[in-house]
């Protein structure tokens, strides 16, 4: 089992991300919410800009189900381990991906 001081540590990074990610969240939510300017042209640029402010909104939503996700695992004592296999999943995995619950030949 993971060492409980790195599952503390992983708990912080968890939770300062899915604090990043609520931020960009309300950010986009705002930028979305948004009226457009009256000039037509100036709201067509705008409006081509939302296409990405969504896509990022959507990937930050997918991103904290994924954290809230290894939360779970973490509160059952399943973090660190593969949902697939159960085979442990390496340091070096989970401080790229901290959130992730597969293990490198499980992902591929």
């Amino acid at each position: 089992m993971p060492d409980p001081i790195s599952l503390e540590a992983r708990k912080a990074q968890l939770t300062e991300r899915r604090l990043e990610l609520t931020a960009r969240m309300n950010f986009v939510d705002q930028e979305l919410s948004n009226p457009g300017s009256p000039d037509w042209e100036e709201n067509a640029t705008e409006h081509e800009e939302d296409e990405t402010l969504s896509a990022l909104g959507q990937s930050a939503q997918a991103e904290i189900r994924m954290i809230d996700a290894a939360f779970a695992r973490l509160a059952q004592d399943e973090y660190g381990f593969c949902t697939i296999c159960g085979a442990e999943i390496s340091a070096a995995r989970l401080d790229l991906l901290p959130a992730t619950p597969f293990c490198k030949r499980c992902a591929q």
